[in-house]
């Protein structure tokens, strides 16, 4: 069962609500979101993108566009090398769409999940050596590749990289030590000597900055590279970074370009999955179109998905369209094939009781590990490795829990690693196979965690009575938008609602429709659109399955409940109602 606990962040929240017109429950969640002070709430409510900070503040990002610019009037050779997922594909989109704007002889390599790996190799390398290629830009990869950048050197290339990963480490007498690969220029805004005020930003958005740089250099306008924010957008929220700071600004900005998107591709995609007609957010990104721009680097190749964005016909564009949201289809079918086959390994030997999962799944493809994981943590609630077989190596993808640093979890037994790289929230790696047991061991006897991390925390934003939600306040909690990890949507609570009556209501009676009353004599609709039958056996089982038979047919029953929820308002036969969305439950 969750165990539920309320935000007790402090504030004077009269005083927010009358300094920036808002209501206090409004004031409460900014508060419990940690923006405190009055700019960082200003910026909260109103940030646009001259709320950002300067791209010159980035560490070597000035000294990378004045190498870009050099190397573009000399008209040398320049390789972009990006990554398979959407991250890096809106990341080399973004660059080789900016160094073509000013007419760089450019190209593009995105290494192949299978055969390459994760970020640069030797073999890439070569290869760009052997091309003519001249400079090497890599964008969402690049910050662990000390070896390989060393190489790229020892063959005379230039090399800038820009990254937003964790730089790598060793650890001498206590202490970590990081390694930085030696380029020509590294932007990340993880290094400890970056200026960078925001450390959260994705590859997309580096790259973004670092073409406002190069616009600049190149005597362009700056705002220019401004075009590139709807793709920094998508990659932000595909990629699951913390909608805080600047990245809420460029989410909330970079929809507003999504909704009106003069890009062929992305129209195409958009008209594939329907949405037209929807108010596209942050959820459409992240679980309908996001989805598909990923599918193409696991199933396919993620050039692919590059080719959607840069595609400028409207018919070809369709095709690829097409031809992603079909993989997309795909991928789903696997997971739940994996992911049944992952369950029933758990279940039936002895890794329930581990702190972390080690799932291996040998013929599961290995695009699809990381998806598995997700799901296996939130299934169980605990740090989760899938890991799987791939050309005579075993492969891994990672996802974790907020009380499990999965990065520094990694590195405590990276001696037994071949390759790897992370945050503190996922992780990917590369061993050998007889070391899968002994990773599985070692990961568990180095995790400080204990039985209640593995409770889900369900945080309630404001305890609040729905006799005090307003179409007013409704309208005013979109300020807070876009929502995502990092900015979550809020949670109300109230306790002990009676239940009037229940219709079970979809052609798949998926879905419990209740009329419930508050202690203040206040009846509203509720709406509640997760497992159905799991809701009405804790019900039967908590009152009796008399109850709840008198529940569903409209008569006087005992059933009452405690739920969090979000209240919004229903429009059916232009008449408009308030009704509460129930999310979990007691």
């Amino acid at each position: 069962m969750e165990k539920w606990v309320v935000s007790a962040k402090r504030a004077d929240f009269a005083a927010i609500a009358e300094r920036f017109h808002i209501d206090q429950v409004t004031a409460r969640i900014i508060r419990n979101r940690d923006v405190v002070t009055e700019e960082e709430i200003e910026e909260y409510l109103t940030g646009t993108l001259e709320s950002l900070a300067s791209p010159h503040l980035l560490m070597d990002c000035d000294k990378a566009a004045g190498i870009l610019a050099e190397k573009i009037r000399e008209q040398k050779a320049v390789r972009i090398i990006g990554d398979y997922d959407i991250d890096g594909v809106c990341s080399t989109y973004i660059l080789l769409s900016g160094l073509k704007r000013c007419g760089a002889n450019v190209d593009i390599e995105i290494p192949d999940r299978i055969r390459d790996g994760y970020g640069i190799n030797e073999q890439l390398i070569q290869q760009a050596y052997e091309d003519g290629t001249d400079t090497i830009l890599t964008c969402d990869n690049g910050i662990a590749a000390i070896e390989q950048v060393a190489y790229a050197k020892k063959l005379g290339m230039c090399v800038i990289v820009t990254d937003h990963h964790e730089l790598h480490f060793d650890e001498k007498e206590g202490e970590k030590v990081l390694k930085m690969p030696e380029a020509d220029a590294v932007v990340n805004p993880k290094r400890p000597d970056c200026a960078y005020p925001f450390k959260g930003l994705c590859g997309a958005a580096v790259a973004y900055k670092l073409i406002r740089c190069l616009y600049g250099a190149m005597g362009l306008p700056e705002e220019e590279a401004d075009a590139f924010v709807e793709y920094a957008a998508i990659a932000t929220v595909g990629d699951v970074m913390d909608l805080k700071g600047e990245n809420r600004i460029l989410v909330k900005e970079g929809l507003k370009m999504l909704r009106r998107t003069g890009n062929a591709g992305l129209r195409a995609l958009i008209h594939e999955n329907g949405l037209e007609d929807a108010h596209i957010g942050a959820y459409h990104i992240g679980f309908v179109l996001g989805p598909c721009i990923n599918a193409s680097g696991r199933l396919d190749t993620a050039k692919k998905a590059l080719a959607l964005l840069a595609e400028e016909d409207g018919e070809k564009a369709a095709l690829l369209a097409a031809q992603l949201r079909q993989l997309n289809d795909e991928r789903k079918q696997m997971t739940s094939e994996g992911l049944e086959e992952a369950i029933k390994i758990i279940e039936e030997g002895p890794l329930k009781l581990d702190k972390v999962l080690v799932v291996y799944l040998p013929s599961c493809h290995e695009s699809l590990a990381g998806i598995i994981a997700g799901r296996i943590r939130e299934r169980y609630n605990k740090p989760v490795f899938v890991l799987t077989d791939s050309e005579g190596k075993v492969k891994g993808s990672g996802r974790s829990i907020e009380a499990y640093n999965m990065f520094e979890g990694m590195m405590s037994v990276q001696e037994l690693f071949v390759k790897f790289g992370g945050h503190p929230m996922a992780g990917g790696l590369t061993l050998e196979k007889e070391n899968v047991e002994l990773f599985r061991k070692k990961i568990n006897m180095q995790a400080a965690l204990t039985d209640e991390d593995f409770i889900p925390k369900i945080t309630i934003d404001v305890p609040m009575p729905i006799h005090y939600i307003t179409e007013k306040l409704i309208g005013e909690l979109e300020l807070l938008e876009p929502f995502g990890k990092g900015n979550t949507k809020p949670v109300f609570a109230e306790k002990g609602l009676t239940v009037i009556g229940a219709r079970i209501l979809g052609k798949n009676r998926n879905v419990l429709k209740f009329q419930v009353l508050n202690q203040s004599g206040t009846a509203m609709d509720a709406m509640y659109f997760g497992d159905v039958n799991k809701m009405l056996d804790y019900l039967s089982e908590k009152f009796g399955p008399g109850e709840v038979q008198k529940m569903l047919q409209q008569r006087e029953n005992n059933i009452s409940m405690s739920v969090t929820y979000y209240p919004s308002v229903n429009e059916f036969r232009d008449k408009r109602s308030i009704q509460i969305v129930i999310q979990n439950y007691q």
